[in-house]
């Protein structure tokens, strides 16, 4: 298979491409791959360093708060176009994989003004613009969370999950006792993103001298520019603060509960391994995207939401304490989110290319 996938801007666009891409070539040893991304966001790093062709386009999103400033971007916009038709000849795809971000919009415009097969990823409960726009030139859209479909043709809709989660799957466990926890007490895990918070991390603070004497152990992970705040604290010994873990996927297959942010990646992870969560919705993210996944989880029984505004000691500690006293909920929560998880996402998304393409096996 000849596969371009065009994806940028954040992990959870790139993550998501990048286990599509895996799984083609599991499947498909000999198939090859162009990848189109920006020049100033993470994908220019994290693609070529994996040995994967890149072509990278100035792009910008749209501003909305100053729409002159869009005239730019609509110049931007027919540039990366008239780029992107003149490599998408010379590569002559079998398919086009769009995977969000804004990035997407003007490659897959000039795929379809060249008339390939074009799939496109929607990892959110609310769809993101650049997917809402170029969902009218797609053959095939592809659905996270169920939610999401209502943006789009649901004659093109697949509910296929998000493709990160059949890698979550399968990676393997990585001990608590490793962490020089113990294999017997509860594992709470609090992490606000990859980056951390400034905001989070202050509340967070304020939680851990509640956590003294509690039977359960906490893992806090504060990112690399707030680990020094914490290290004039007073940590109670079932608690233990890390500026970050390259291996929390891992990690989080022997953790009890994990207090985070709500992005697509997340979600991915957390109902792909069936993990019960609480989760604060950053109320930073454009559509307040965060919140609608959780909220989706929360409707299905499988998270509690505490917004940025309510999360305080009193208020986190109670629903900890309240989740580990009752086992009849705790086990619910763990239920529905298992019922969640897609863990053939990839396979799904693989099956539909080939489908598209004519090469169904």
């Amino acid at each position: 298979m000849r596969a371009v996938v065009v994806a940028g801007g954040t992990g959870g666009h790139i993550y998501p491409a990048i286990a599509i891409i895996n799984k083609i070539k599991e499947k498909e040893k000999n198939s090859e791959f162009l990848y189109f991304g920006t020049t100033d966001r993470m994908e220019k790093d994290i693609i070529p360093k994996l040995g994967i062709p890149y072509v990278g386009l100035e792009m910008s999103g749209l501003d909305r708060k100053n729409i002159f400033n869009n005239f730019a971007v609509i110049k931007k916009f027919f540039n990366v176009v008239k780029v992107a038709k003149k490599e998408l000849k010379k590569f002559n795809p079998d398919i086009v994989i769009g995977v969000g971000g804004y990035i997407t919009a003007p490659v897959l415009y000039a795929a379809h003004s060249l008339n390939l097969k074009i799939v496109i990823h929607e990892q959110n409960s609310i769809a993101g613009l650049s997917n809402r726009f170029i969902s009218r030139f797609a053959d095939k859209v592809f659905i996270s969370l169920p939610n999401s479909k209502k943006y789009f043709n649901e004659k093109k809709v697949v509910y296929t999950g998000n493709p990160r989660s059949e890698e979550i799957a399968n990676v393997k466990k990585y001990s608590k006792t490793d962490l020089g926890f113990s294999a017997s007490a509860k594992l709470v895990v609090i992490v606000m993103g990859s980056l951390g918070s400034n905001t989070m991390n202050k509340k967070i603070k304020e939680l851990i001298p509640g956590f003294q004497n509690k039977s359960y152990q906490v893992l806090i992970i504060t990112g690399k520019n707030y680990y020094e705040e914490f290290k004039s604290l007073d940590i109670p010994k079932n608690v233990k603060v890390v500026p970050f873990m390259d291996n929390l996927i891992n990690l989080l297959k022997d953790t009890d509960l994990i207090i985070s942010r709500a992005g697509a990646s997340t979600i991915a992870e957390i109902t792909s391994i069936g993990l019960p969560a609480i989760l604060v919705p950053s109320p930073y993210v454009t559509g307040n995207h965060q919140y609608l996944n959780a909220k989706e989880l929360e409707d299905a029984g499988a998270c509690t939401i505490i917004s940025e505004d309510d999360f305080s000691k009193k208020k986190i500690i109670l629903e900890i304490d309240k989740l580990f006293d009752n086992l009849d909920v705790y086990s619910k929560m763990k239920e529905n989110s298992k019922k969640l998880g897609i863990n053939d996402s990839a396979t799904r998304i693989y099956a539909e290319i080939k489908k598209l393409i004519g090469e169904e096996k």
